[in-house]
């Protein structure tokens, strides 16, 4: 088997893991106004084979772009960790057209509900065609 042809079934993933941000997200008042810590993770399906060959950063995604675009979404307040983790992937698919699926990890740290507790969040896993049908 030639070597290009051993790429052709490979899936390929850029991750970014424990992004940390601080912003106003929370259905409280409060929480709006002091703000949170917060942590993201991605793994992100797109072909990079290209990239492996010719160690061209244009032949890949770029993951300082990516960053930048999450923390502008990261920015704007929103009740709901639900509201923010779509809005970040409906960018994401927009903004980088070789993205085929992502998954999303948005945890707030240390959530003002009472608890004992590290984290809490959602998690979202979508391709590019099911989330666009999705509008």
């Amino acid at each position: 088997m030639h070597k290009q042809e051993e790429l052709i079934d490979m899936k390929t993933y850029i991750c970014l893991d424990d992004l940390h941000f601080f912003a106003h997200h929370g259905v409280a008042p409060q929480e709006t106004l002091v703000g949170n810590e917060y942590t993201l993770s991605l793994r992100l399906e797109t072909d990079i084979t290209r990239a492996m060959e010719t160690d061209n950063v244009t032949d890949t995604l770029n993951y300082a772009e990516v960053y930048q675009a999450i923390q502008e979404e990261m920015e704007v307040p929103s009740k709901l960790l639900e509201h923010v983790s779509g809005r970040i992937v409906r960018r994401l698919f927009h903004d980088f057209p070789t993205l085929a699926h992502i998954e999303l990890k948005l945890s707030k740290r240390n959530p003002p509900m009472g608890a004992d507790i590290a984290s809490a969040g959602v998690e979202i896993h979508c391709e590019r065609n099911d989330f666009l049908l999705q509008r």
